[in-house]
C-alpha cells in the first residue's frame, strides 16, 4: 500500500469497522475483549491469565472479566494446567476464528469502499 493515510482518515476507516461490526457481528466486544482475544489468536501460545495481564498492562482481575465474556461467548476456551492447578491456559474456538474471521472480512470490506479508496487516492495525488 503506497497511499499515505491521514491520522483523520484512519479514524474514520475505524468508525466504518466499528459501526459496521456492531450490526454484522454477534458479539459487542469492548477494546479489553478484543485485545485479549487477538492475543490468544495470533501471539505463540501458552495463554495464561498472567501473561495476558503482564503483556496488555491490565490488571488480572479485568483480564479475567473480559475472559468471563469471552468464554461465555465460546470465543475462548479455559482449561486448567495438569500440573499447576493454579494456572488457567487460554485456548482457541471454532467460534472464535469465524468470530475474527468475520471482523477481518469487515475490515477488508470497508477498505475497499469506494469512498475510502477515492479519498486515500486523492490525499495521495496532493501530497505527490
Amino acid at each position: 500500500m503506497n497511499e499515505t493515510i491521514t491520522p483523520q482518515d484512519a479514524l474514520k476507516l475505524w468508525q466504518r469497522v466499528v459501526e459496521t461490526s456492531l450490526h454484522g457481528l454477534p458479539h459487542d466486544l469492548s477494546q479489553r475483549q478484543m485485545a485479549v482475544l487477538l492475543s490468544v489468536y495470533f501471539l505463540p501460545p501458552p495463554h495464561t491469565l498472567r501473561s495476558l495481564s503482564t503483556r496488555l498492562r491490565i490488571s488480572k482481575p479485568a483480564i479475567c472479566r473480559a475472559v468471563d465474556a469471552l468464554s461465555r461467548w465460546d470465543l475462548v476456551r479455559r482449561k486448567k494446567d495438569e500440573q499447576d492447578r493454579r494456572n488457567v491456559f487460554l485456548n482457541r474456538t471454532i467460534a472464535g476464528s469465524v468470530f475474527l474471521r468475520d471482523f477481518g472480512d469487515i475490515i477488508v470490506g470497508e477498505l475497499r469502499q469506494p469512498a475510502a479508496e477515492a479519498h486515500i487516492s486523492n490525499q495521495a495525488k496532493a501530497a505527490g
